[in-house]
């Protein structure tokens, strides 16, 4: 449970910014969710304006675009799925390709998709209703939503709450299928680590600098005023001026941003390489030192005020980094104990800790089915990106002493109780740890690209009439 098992590519856990280049806006494998975000209109990946062009006005039916074995994708489905990628891209300030490069890039992610699902259900894979609970639950706690307000906004823009869940369960499938699949092609030794240190450390390229910038959007609408504007880049001042002055970064991030992790993530972006940003937001900062503060800064979705958190050369950080003290009780599932059954169980025992009759670490001790409960559950301090994506996003939206809800991964389900956070520089051994990690993402970016190759092309893929 100590590693994270997925690629940066793969870990994108139902966050609206995807892990499309702000830069290039090429669609990159995004295993851990299908980018569901919803604007401050309520947008839900701009499902609203999915319906075919009016320019199609004698094509008011649907029509099939392309067929993947004997399964179809429709016009629709590219239409919705194009618009949610816009969306995104412009949420974080990028620039759109030409619209034919966008449609192309979307219909071959669709039939790699449809191919990968496809391939799940030959091979057993199926996902428990209570794992589908969880993402949605994550997705409406991202938006700073209820679930109820969630399926409200969802239903609004044309998409029903089931096809909404639907396509949650499909994204949980295909994270599941790429773990099992890719993650056992992947090793890492010393060597690896002392080479791509010495690779990234003597390079040039910009790819070796990785950043984790915190962000905060001030939203401006298309169709807003001048004088609408106006406000609205009083308001970025403002904000950006609050943080100048040294008020914390999160907290005005959680209050003012438009953008989903101001709630979900501290206004952080995450650690991800230079080229993987904007153009936009790398040359706003890249004059700033550790902790500098740039904005507002202007691009087709608003105003941003960016915030350096960390750097990272040749995958050793150049400043602190956030750890998490936790621990966990951990239940494994399958056919003795279903997911729904350990969730209950675990509710029970959150229950039972809340209200001071039982104590977390003496539950771990006695029913936690992980190494760690030896210790009561202790997992010591974490550095980010040591967890899997869904254990480490419940894990940052902690505070100090509290407990999770039950929260289902690759491994079973877990209670988390996060003990402490600190900002902390890392030392010689933890350094090596974090380029490992780096090392094990490119590694398995590299084998995901094989293995998708690999299912596209047994596939029987048949182009039919072009998206429209």
């Amino acid at each position: 449970m100590t590693h994270r098992a997925s690629a940066t590519a793969l870990a994108c856990f139902l966050v609206l910014l995807t892990c499309a280049s702000g830069a290039s806006a090429q669609l990159r494998p995004s295993g851990g969710g299908a980018g569901f975000g919803l604007s401050p209109s309520g947008a839900a990946g701009a499902a609203a304006s999915a319906s075919p062009s009016s320019g199609g006005a004698s094509r008011q039916a649907d029509f099939i675009v392309a067929v993947v074995n004997s399964e179809p994708i429709t016009n629709n489905e590219v239409r919705q799925r194009l618009a949610r990628v816009e969306q995104q891209l412009q949420q974080q300030g990028g620039t759109l390709p030409p619209q034919q490069v966008l449609v192309r890039q979307v219909l071959e992610r669709l039939i790699n998709e449809r191919a990968q699902l496809q391939l799940a259900k030959e091979t057993g894979i199926t996902i428990d209703k209570v794992a589908i609970d969880q993402a949605e639950q994550n997705v409406a706690r991202q938006n700073g939503l209820d679930v109820a307000e969630l399926r409200r906004r969802v239903a609004a823009d044309g998409l029903t709450p089931e096809r909404f869940r639907e396509e949650l369960r499909n994204q949980l499938t295909l994270t599941r299928l790429r773990e099992r699949e890719v993650d056992s092609r992947v090793r890492v030794s010393d060597l690896d680590v002392d080479q791509y240190i010495h690779d990234q450390q003597n390079s040039a390229d910009t790819s070796s600098l990785e950043i984790n910038l915190g962000h905060i959007l001030i939203r401006v609408p298309e169709n807003a005023s001048p004088q609408q504007a106006s406000q609205l880049q009083q308001r970025a001042q403002e904000v950006a001026a609050k943080a100048k002055a040294g008020e914390d970064f999160a907290a005005l991030a959680g209050a003012y941003s438009d953008a989903p992790e101001g709630r979900s993530n501290a206004g952080q972006l995450g650690l991800r390489p230079a080229d993987r940003y904007p153009d936009l937001f790398v040359q706003a900062t890249q004059d700033l030192p550790d902790g500098g503060i740039v904005g507002p800064v202007r691009s087709p979705a608003g105003f941003h005020v960016l915030k350096v958190i960390e750097r990272v050369r040749g995958g050793v950080s150049t400043g602190l980094v956030t750890q998490n003290h936790a621990r966990h009780i951990l239940l494994l599932t399958g056919p003795k104990l279903s997911e729904s059954e350990a969730v209950a169980r675990l509710a029970d025992y959150k229950r039972r800790v809340e209200s001071g009759s039982s104590d977390f670490a003496a539950l771990a001790r006695e029913y936690s089915q992980d190494g760690s409960a030896k210790n009561g559950g202790d997992l010591g301090w974490s550095n980010p990106g040591q967890f899997v994506p869904e254990f480490e996003q419940v894990l940052s939206s902690l505070r100090p002493g509290q407990i999770s809800e039950p929260v289902v991964s690759r491994f079973g389900v877990h209670l988390i109780q996060l003990v402490e956070r600190r900002q902390a520089q890392l030392n010689q051994r933890e350094q090596r740890e974090v380029v490992r990690n780096a090392v094990r993402e490119k590694k398995l970016d590299e084998q995901y690209t094989t293995w998708a190759q690999e299912v596209r092309g047994r596939a029987y893929v048949e182009y039919r009439e072009a998206p429209q």
